[in-house]
C-alpha cells in the first residue's frame, strides 16, 4: 500500500467550500484512477490533510499527473490556499 499525502494550508472559513471539492471528486478518484484504493480527509486546526491510498507508488505519481488532479482537483481548491500545498508519498514496509 502507498499513501500520497497532500496537506492544504487553508482558512477556517473556507474549509466548507475545501470540503464539498473533496466531496465532489472522491467518487471519480476512486472510480477513475488506476490503483486508486482510498481517499480520507483529516481536518486538523493547522491544515486540512488528503490521504489517498495506493496500490503502488507509480499509481500515485501517475495520479498527480492526471488530467482529473491537475485541472479539475487543483483548479478548484487553488483559490482557497494561503500558501502552497505539501505533498508526500509513503510506502507501507510489511515485516
Amino acid at each position: 500500500m502507498t499513501y500520497l499525502q497532500i496537506t492544504l494550508f487553508i482558512a477556517e472559513g473556507n474549509r466548507a467550500k475545501a470540503a464539498e471539492v473533496y466531496e465532489q471528486y472522491k467518487e471519480p478518484f476512486l472510480r477513475t484512477i488506476q490503483g486508486a484504493r482510498s481517499k480520507e480527509l483529516l481536518v486538523r486546526q493547522e491544515d486540512v490533510q488528503v490521504l489517498h491510498g495506493f496500490d503502488s507508488q507509480e499509481c500515485a505519481k501517475a495520479y498527480l499527473q492526471s488530467a482529473l488532479f491537475t485541472q479539475d482537483v487543483v483548479n478548484a481548491l487553488s483559490p482557497l490556499f494561503e500558501k502552497e500545498p505539501n505533498i508526500a508519498i509513503y510506502e507501507c514496509v510489511a515485516k
